[in-house]
């Protein structure tokens, strides 16, 4: 989303190519899985606000259960 003219004129460049969060890939596909890409750069932009959300807290807590290496068959379904 960082190249549409809506995010351009709310943040500046350095700020949109260095703001990343990196996530294991487990999690990456469950956030994608639970939120669309809009809504993901209007509302959920930090860490902290990621893990408010409480299907991806719910399964944050789940994975770190597992041991080492430990990868979900089967993303959740998006509601």
């Amino acid at each position: 989303m960082h190249g549409k003219a809506r995010y351009r004129r709310r943040f500046d460049r350095a700020e949109r190519l260095t703001a990343i969060l990196w996530l294991c890939h487990a999690c990456h596909k469950h956030v994608h899985a639970v939120l669309g890409e809009r809504e993901l750069a209007d509302h959920y932009r930090s860490r902290e606000s990621l893990l408010a959300h409480p299907d991806i807290r719910a399964f944050v807590e789940w994975l770190a259960t597992k041991p080492a290496g430990f990868k979900p068959k089967k993303a959740p379904r998006r509601r």
